[in-house]
Order: structure tokens, then C-alpha cells, then sequence
């Protein structure tokens, strides 16, 4: 992409592809001021939140996260990383899940009182996004998600990029 596309306002995929990433960087604002409220309602950092979140959507993606993948993804030290998930479990959003197979392995799992939390504060947001959701067909759900799945993926390799560099 260059600059070019945003500059030619009479092109109309240009002003399309304006208008669509001008919406993600408003849903990537509104998504941060909920996150930011959600955490000061729960006592939580920034660092706290983040963490809840990869390991949320570990979890729903059926591949527990364990503290050497979430120190990672969180680009952390192993004792900052401890400390966020000491945390994260004194508050009872997670625990930690030793590996049946392998014991000296352990997985991150979100705690039932840290989910129930979580529906209760985002449960009006839910409705909201069931709502919008309604309106749309499933082969319009699955051309957002093919999008939205491109977008992260192209996010995720620019972000690595910037680690890299350093």
C-alpha cells in the first residue's frame, strides 16, 4: 500500500480502503477504552490485561498458552511474566494447569471466576456485537473474517518486524 491510494480522494477503492482503515483504527481506540475500563474495574495493569487476553483466546482456540509463549507474545522478562501471572491468579482470573502428559509442562487456563467476570462486564457488549452480527449473511461473516484474519496476520508480521529491529 502507498501513499498514493489515500491521496486520490476521487478513486473510490481509495476512499474505501480510507474509510475501512480509518473504521479499525476507531474499533482498535473504542476496543483499548473498554479494555482500559474493564481493567481499572478489576484492579488490573495494562501488562495484567494483555496477558488475560492471549490467554483467553489460547484457551477458546483449544492450545493453552504456557508462560514461555505468553513471555513471548508479551515480549517480557521471565520474572516480569511471573509476576503478571502471580497477578492474574491472586485475583483468580487464571491458574496455573500442569500437563498430564508432560508434568514439568504448565498451561495457563482462565479461571470460572475470571470468566464470569468477564461475561458480566462484557455482556451488554456481546448483545451489541450479536446484534450488528444479525444483519449480515454468512457468506458476508465469512468475507469479514478472511479480512479480519489477513489484517491480524499482517499486523502480527509487522509487529515481529519491529522486535527484530529492536
Amino acid at each position: 500500500m502507498t501513499d498514493s491510494v489515500f491521496q486520490r480522494a476521487d478513486d473510490p477503492r481509495a476512499r474505501l480502503i480510507g474509510e475501512i482503515i480509518s473504521d479499525l483504527h476507531l474499533y482498535s481506540t473504542h476496543s483499548q477504552h473498554i479494555g482500559a475500563a474493564f481493567a481499572a474495574h478489576n484492579q488490573l495493569g495494562h501488562a495484567d490485561l494483555h496477558a488475560l487476553l492471549l490467554i483467553m483466546e489460547a484457551e477458546l482456540a483449544g492450545r493453552p498458552i504456557t508462560p514461555g509463549t505468553l513471555r513471548e507474545e508479551l515480549n517480557f522478562s521471565s520474572g516480569a511474566v511471573t509476576g503478571v501471572i502471580d497477578r492474574l491468579e491472586a485475583a483468580g482470573h487464571v491458574y496455573r494447569d500442569r500437563d498430564t502428559a508432560d508434568r514439568r509442562k504448565i498451561f495457563l487456563r482462565y479461571a470460572d471466576h475470571g470468566a464470569a467476570v468477564a461475561r458480566d462486564f462484557f455482556r451488554p457488549l456481546a448483545g451489541r456485537t450479536q446484534n450488528v452480527m444479525a444483519e449480515f449473511s454468512d457468506e458476508d461473516l465469512q468475507r469479514v473474517h478472511r479480512f479480519l484474519t489477513a489484517i491480524v496476520g499482517s499486523m502480527r508480521e509487522h509487529r515481529d518486524d519491529l522486535r527484530t529491529r529492536g
